[in-house]
């Protein structure tokens, strides 16, 4: 190795540390950041100044009181320059997010559309225009990447299967054509990571996302657990009753014939999710029958992957946030009697604090994040323009 190549290593290796200082600390000073990452005070002021430049960093003002001497000025992250794209396909609905390096959300859009039966080539279609609106509304930003939530597990580029879409082996980013690099992944996955980067997710959470499909991420320190191959997570084809109803994936007694958003609806005899609230509300039997069946069969389901897992905390998201007041307490009865004697305590279950904007909060932070642990690419732009 050249000693050109090991400064260029080392430069970058100092650019990230000053970055995730910043991102995870900020706003900080130049002093602050040198006690941080152990760099030299000279080292960081180059650094800091370099990222001015390109953008990724922002001056705001002195110091707050508390730091020796004459208080510096802090710097944070900066959505001047860089932004992502995160996308989104689910069984009813198509999602756009474009976020900055600040993780301020520039553009968002969600197009309600029944994606069931539909050819790939069709619905792909409909949210390449819905990336072009939020490319345009990018301006002279520079888009890093997107990242598409599918639901269903995915590997290799490849959804492998969307029972409730219908499809099988579909190289879904690939059919996108858009001016920056499209990657796949699991919608379940990418909720998990906009809990834990949005939300109030703890450093060691199951996310379970329940939609018409119901999916699960796993974060464990701070970080994605995919699974050796990135197909974990199905939590919605766990079986809570051998003979219960037969399931799209082909087996009986999912998880999602009890709980899966259309499972739900139609036991409580409406039509949405929003009907569902108002008869809750009012205190309608059949929904509140309906809701309960659903809360308990959950429950059987996360003891499940409670005992196989190990977990203290699981967020509920997609609808079954809205309706977790009501799901919680069945899901809770049935945790603590199946896993009360074994563990000593049951895990705590609560509601997503992002809503449905989960994954494709997820899929663009995640092309954020990448951009902050190798930025030197798009220092190199800015310094070549």
């Amino acid at each position: 190795m050249t000693q050109a190549v090991r400064h260029d290593s080392m430069r970058a290796r100092n650019l990230e540390l000053v970055l995730g200082e910043v991102a995870g600390h900020g706003p900080l000073t130049r002093a602050a950041l040198a006690e941080l990452t152990g760099l030299t005070k000279s080292t960081v002021s180059k650094l800091v100044g370099d990222l001015l430049d390109a953008g990724f960093l922002a001056e705001t003002g002195p110091a707050r009181a508390g730091e020796r001497g004459r208080p510096g000025v802090e710097v944070v992250l900066s959505g001047a320059r860089v932004a992502s794209l995160g996308l989104e396909i689910n069984v009813d609905y198509l999602a756009v997010c474009l976020l900055d390096l600040a993780r301020t959300v520039r553009f968002t859009e969600r197009r309600e559309r029944d994606n069931r039966g539909s050819r790939p080539e069709e619905v792909l279609g409909e949210l390449q225009n819905l990336a072009e609106k939020a490319l345009a509304a990018a301006g002279d930003l520079t888009v890093a990447g997107a990242v598409l939530a599918v639901s269903g597990p995915v590997g290799d580029g490849v959804l492998f299967s969307a029972p409730n879409l219908g499809w099988s082996d579909v190289r879904a980013a690939d059919m996108l054509h858009l001016p920056v690099p499209v990657t796949l992944d699991n919608e379940a996955n990418l909720g998990a990571l906009g809990e834990l980067w949005f939300g109030a997710g703890p450093s060691d959470f199951l996310f379970v996302s329940g939609e018409v499909g119901i999916g699960a991420g796993l974060v464990v320190d701070s970080a994605l657990f995919p699974g050796t191959h990135g197909l974990a997570g199905e939590l919605g084809h766990v079986v809570v009753s051998p003979a219960g109803p037969r399931c799209r994936c082909g087996a009986s007694g999912c998880l999602e014939t009890y709980a899966g958003q259309e499972a739900l609806l139609e036991a409580a005899g409406v039509a949405g999710v929003r009907e569902l609230l108002r008869n809750l509300d009012a205190n309608d039997p059949t929904a509140t029958k309906a809701t309960t069946a659903a809360g308990e069969a959950l429950g059987l389901a996360l003891s499940s992957a409670v005992n196989l897992l190990d977990l203290d905390h699981v967020v509920l998201g997609g609808v079954f946030a809205p309706l977790f007041p009501w799901l919680a307490p069945a899901a809770e009865a049935v945790l603590a009697t199946r896993l009360g004697h074994l563990r000593g305590s049951v895990p705590t279950l609560a509601p997503s604090t992002v809503g449905g904007d989960a994954a494709t909060l997820g899929a663009a932070g995640r092309t954020i994040h990448h951009v902050l642990a190798d930025p030197g690419p798009y220092l190199t732009r800015a310094e070549a323009t």
